[in-house]
């Protein structure tokens, strides 16, 4: 089997650990990460959801914070803010700062993204859940996530890591955008693997943030269309909260519905114009089917918390479920 994964950081490289244990080593899981929250910052390119994901099936991450490395310390941070450096608080940890001076490096030499990260992963890959998939940009090209909003009076944007991490989210939301967005690429082999693909899952990821960047990318929301393979996604939302993150401040910043169907909605049912052919639910969210159903998504409510490894692959078996009766009618 053929899968292709359109992840975030966090939740998308969660449920990928259920879906290898769930799925064949014979199986081919390609996974686009979002890059859309990439920056600049200290002279160095850092990519968190392309490291959470390496990190997370490499076993290399901090399985608390559920980012950075495991095993971390913080001089160079702490050093940063002993010199009142302005961009101090982003957490650069000791260990981590090896992977942004190598990246770094390499993209200052004129390699692309995608062999850069073939090449990082490689550091992590040997007898790894990592060894078991490819691992992908949505693109080569940079795209940043800034975020329009009011701080001490005054209107302007921000990056969304200073969103999240310095203001940790508790400033209004007014706008979203991505910058680049518009003039990116699919970065090499996307469209090869959407094309070739047999399921494509869009995990439980941010929808405004995460996934929302990767179809954006010009191309891959018309690959997705043009699949003949089943495209099933999970809800980020149960019971009218985000499981894990920012997305309930950026959707009611947006004015959408903080709900498995609204965010369902925003993606859209590929039968009018979107992406979706499934959609889970959470068993507290089972009153959402019948709208779902209704709007062509095929929907089921299903226990989607994944509070250890055996929910986590369970999860992944009712994904890989849900695509199976879709194929087959």
């Amino acid at each position: 089997m053929r899968i292709v994964v359109l992840s975030g950081g966090f939740g998308g490289s969660r449920f990928i650990t259920g879906l290898l244990d769930e799925t064949s080593p014979d199986d081919e899981v390609t996974v686009v990460a979002n890059t859309a929250d990439d920056l600049w910052i200290f002279g160095l390119r850092v990519c968190p959801d392309l490291d959470t994901v390496m990190y997370t099936l490499g076993d290399g991450i901090d399985c608390h914070r559920g980012w950075g490395r495991t095993d971390e310390t913080w001089n160079a941070k702490e050093e940063l803010a002993a010199y009142g450096a302005d961009d101090s608080w982003f957490g650069l940890g000791d260990r981590d700062l090896a992977t942004h001076l190598v990246r770094t490096e390499m993209l200052r030499s004129g390699t692309g993204l995608t062999e850069v990260t073939r090449r990082l992963c490689r550091r992590w890959g040997r007898g790894t859940l990592l060894d078991r998939v490819h691992l992908a940009p949505m693109s080569e090209n940079e795209v940043e996530t800034w975020i329009s909003t009011t701080i001490d009076g005054r209107d302007v944007d921000i990056h969304f890591q200073e969103f999240w991490i310095k203001h940790r989210a508790a400033v209004p939301v007014h706008a979203v955008r991505q910058r680049g967005i518009e003039a990116a690429e699919p970065a090499p082999g996307v469209l090869d693997a959407i094309e070739a693909a047999d399921v494509i899952i869009l995990p439980p990821s941010n929808p405004i943030v995460s996934v929302g960047p990767i179809l954006d990318v010009p191309g891959i929301r018309a690959a997705l269309r043009a699949s003949p393979a089943p495209v099933v996604g999970v809800s980020p939302v149960i019971n009218g909260r985000a499981v894990r993150g920012m997305a309930d401040q950026l959707l009611a910043g947006l004015g959408i519905e903080n709900s498995s169907t609204a965010v369902a909605a925003l993606h859209g049912a590929r039968a009018n114009g979107g992406v979706l052919d499934g959609w889970l639910v959470d068993e507290s969210d089972t009153h959402c089917v019948a709208e779902l159903e209704s709007a062509a998504i095929r929907a089921r409510a299903i226990p989607l918390w994944m509070r250890d490894q055996e929910t986590t692959r369970q999860l992944a078996e009712d994904t890989l479920a849900l695509a199976e009766a879709i194929a087959h009618g």
